[in-house]
């Protein structure tokens, strides 16, 4: 009996791994097919079970710092379970070399981003577009969700109907805020703001808080703040921000 359970257990393994290989190939076939895979199943900002080659979990932290290397990829685990799982898969030699190129920069975003985690937002004491003040006290006693951007940035803008439509979904509750840092003085914004409204408070004149005082490397760039001013998530781009948002928004 032992012995048949061996022989079951070797085959579906077998298959399994090849299987997967078959998908680790196919993702890595070229660079589009692996960004199409990366923008749609990868989401390295939110909470993920991380496991290295060998299926051992390890930190988060230390998932990104392998992949700043530029030697493995991410891929999703799909094992009928609630908990997103990500394992390391070696970049195969025949990849196209600007996947290594691509991922080592994504994972150096994210982990900068994800250092930031559990720290109270840094001081903060600036105008909006329209004169209201806007510090530190302003983000305590609400979620306050922050959005980083400038005019010229392309995805910053293309995303603007998708973030819109998230500070409608939650216009009716008092418990959450929503505020734009744009590098761009006030001049520009009112004249740009007239054509692509953004349904944010809007602080003008950025540059060098988000520069010097965030140390962004990437825009857009969205935190979400706990009611005390303390940072939950830092995330890369909206579909991210919808997802960690509405967890946390369920578990008030």
């Amino acid at each position: 009996m032992k012995y048949y359970l061996f022989i079951f257990l070797s085959v579906f393994c077998s298959l399994s791994s090849v299987s997967q290989s078959t998908d680790i190939q196919n993702i890595q076939k070229d660079f589009v097919s692996w960004n199409n895979y990366q923008k749609s199943q990868i989401f390295l900002s939110l909470d993920f079970l991380p496991l290295d080659e060998n299926s051992n979990v390890i930190s988060k932290e230390k998932f990104l710092m392998i992949l700043t290397e530029g030697n493995f990829i991410p891929v999703k685990v799909d094992d009928n379970e609630h908990q997103v799982k990500y394992q390391l898969h070696k970049i195969l030699p025949t990849s196209d070399t600007s996947i290594k190129a691509t991922i080592a920069q994504i994972a150096f975003d994210e982990l900068h981003n994800y250092k930031m985690e559990g720290k109270i937002f840094p001081d903060f004491k600036f105008a909006d577009l329209d004169g209201n003040l806007i510090s530190n006290e302003t983000f305590k006693g609400k979620i306050t969700v922050i959005k980083c951007w400038y005019i010229h940035c392309t995805f910053c803008i293309k995303e603007f109907p998708q973030v819109n439509q998230l500070a409608k979904k939650y216009i009716d509750r008092n418990d959450i805020q929503f505020i734009s840092l744009a590098e761009d003085s006030s001049e520009q914004l009112n004249s740009f703001l007239k054509k692509k409204p953004l349904l944010y408070s809007v602080v003008p004149n950025m540059k060098t808080y988000m520069n010097e005082v965030l140390t962004l490397n990437a825009f857009p760039t969205h935190f979400i703040l706990d009611k005390n001013g303390t940072i939950l998530k830092v995330l890369s781009n909206y579909e991210s921000l919808e997802l960690a948002l509405d967890k946390i928004m369920k578990d008030l």
